[in-house]
């Protein structure tokens, strides 16, 4: 067993129930954000794209190609998919990680990021161990106006599209109770064209990590196989959003499988990549560096999946 996923063994039992005042300080109330300004003809852009935080030539690289995309295209926003900050996450709001792996490399696009927390972000070297580490990341939307995280989870809206971030980080250690509650009313309740949900965790990839329930291959390890993962996502996820994006894995895949009639996109070949092992059918998958563009559009949704140099290599379009 890798010693990432021994910590996760011997943390189970410390974090499955977290104690105030660390639970207060780990867990933040889920925000509402208004979306400010419509988009132009009520269309809505953005791109995703995941563990993104080395701060390495590859993400500066991709960086840049989003930076060149973005102004020819337009970008409403990005969202990051976790593992924002290696190893550790970042442990101030004002840590060196934030100017090397985020300012730095993407001074050059011009829209705001939203943010989901990963595994690394939350400490114990990508073990997860250190869950209030993330709450550092929620402060700095306090500081700095481009970075946009307002609660370990929460939501928000752009005109017909409804957007909504999950935490599993806390779903791997069973605290997310606070995240079941919130989902269980959001996504039944919406009324959006568009129901978008983000994550750092897959649900099916073929990539290193693999499945939920089975991560890394150690379907019978706890906390470390990420059922508590698949539970939260079959319960509160799967069937009720159209489209979920996560990272954790570090390629670009458009899974054929879907969870219930939700389409998985992992979109993590923001500044390192790793194999692609599994052998489950995708519409397209990638171990090289790159992002994905969305643009939905009334009832179109249309996915395009970019190289490190921001040069189209695959699309899909999906009818409402």
């Amino acid at each position: 067993m890798r010693p990432a996923m021994l910590l996760w063994v011997l943390a189970a039992v410390a974090c499955s129930r977290p104690t105030t005042p660390r639970a207060a300080l780990a867990t933040k109330l889920a925000v509402t954000l208004d979306a400010g300004d419509d988009p132009d003809a009520g269309t809505v852009r953005f791109i995703a794209l995941g563990d993104t935080g080395k701060g390495n030539p590859g993400q500066f690289q991709v960086g840049a190609a989003m930076g060149t995309f973005c102004a020819a295209h337009g970008c409403d926003f990005v969202i990051l998919l976790g593992d924002n900050f290696y190893p550790n996450g970042v442990g101030s709001t004002d840590d060196p990680q934030w100017k090397k792996a985020f300012v730095d490399p993407y001074a050059s696009v011009e829209a705001p990021f939203y943010a989901v927390l990963g595994n690394h972000d939350c400490g114990g070297d990508g073990a997860g161990t250190d869950l209030p580490r993330g709450d550092v990341q929620v402060a700095y939307s306090e500081v700095n106006p481009k970075w946009r995280m307002p609660g370990r989870h929460y939501k928000w809206s752009i005109g017909e599209v409804d957007f909504f971030v999950a935490d599993t980080n806390r779903s791997m250690f069973s605290v997310d109770e606070d995240v079941r509650a919130d989902f269980e009313k959001w996504l039944p309740a919406s009324k959006a064209t568009w129901k978008i949900a983000f994550a750092h965790h897959p649900y099916l990839s073929n990539g290193e990590h693999g499945n939920a329930g089975s991560y890394d291959g150690l379907p019978f390890v706890p906390v470390a196989n990420g059922a508590s993962v698949k539970s939260f996502l079959d319960d509160r996820v799967c069937g009720q959003a159209d489209f979920l994006f996560t990272g954790h894995d570090h390629s670009i895949q458009w899974l054929e499988p879907t969870c219930d009639g939700t389409e998985l996109i992992v979109s993590g070949g923001g500044a390192k990549t790793t194999r692609l092992l599994g052998k489950q059918p995708a519409h397209y998958q990638s171990r090289n560096l790159g992002f994905v563009y969305v643009i939905i559009r009334g009832n179109t949704l249309t996915a395009s999946f970019h190289d490190a140099d921001g040069v189209q290599q695959y699309t899909r379009t999906v009818l409402k």
